[in-house]
């Protein structure tokens, strides 16, 4: 008889900056504060961080408030020979076994033992990629078969319930209530 044990979906790995940087910093652990983001992080609060956003209107709420992307994307990148690693594309939780881009809007993140994320969308690339690593904002962008444009830099959301997150802390994801959503920039 063969058994497969196949991981839990979990944290790989933690980043904030406490300056509007491109690329998040590894950290320990962050702290994600309700109604809020990432203790310490520049696009912590209840308004818009995102500097063009603001400039457009401050006001906006901030359906960006913590940015996740999953580790397969950057070993996906890593292959093709972007110069990618945790957080060097700005997300403070780096994920492995999770399919964020699949997620509805309003699913639940359960991290670790109490905090709680609300996916509110897709993360739009920009050219901030580019700076980073030439051509990276096209390797993040993908023509679906119908013609429509699929983006896979990763999911944003706002925190429910503060908590602790730590690398190797364990996801459970809790679908929405009602009929799902599928996930668009925010």
């Amino acid at each position: 008889m063969t058994f497969s044990f196949a991981a839990p979906p979990q944290v790989v790995a933690v980043h904030s900056s406490t300056g509007h940087t491109f690329s998040k910093f590894p950290t320990a652990s962050i702290r994600l504060i309700a109604g809020q983001g990432v203790e310490g992080d520049a696009h912590r609060g209840a308004t818009i961080k995102h500097r063009s956003r603001v400039a457009k209107d401050p006001s906006q709420p901030n359906l960006r408030q913590v940015h996740l992307v999953h580790v397969e994307l950057l070993e996906e990148l890593a292959a093709k020979g972007f110069p990618v690693q945790p957080g060097s594309i700005g997300e403070n939780i780096t994920t492995r076994g999770v399919d964020l881009l699949g997620l509805a809007e309003g699913a639940e993140l359960h991290i670790g033992a109490e905090a709680v994320v609300i996916v509110t969308g897709l993360r739009n690339p920009c050219v901030q990629l580019n700076r980073f690593s030439p051509g990276l904002m096209e390797a993040v962008l993908e023509r679906t078969t119908d013609g429509g444009l699929r983006r896979k830099a990763g999911i944003m959301g706002i925190v429910r319930t503060s908590g602790a997150v730590l690398p190797g802390d364990n996801i459970r994801v809790v679908p929405p209530i009602g009929s799902a959503r599928v996930l668009r920039p925010v």
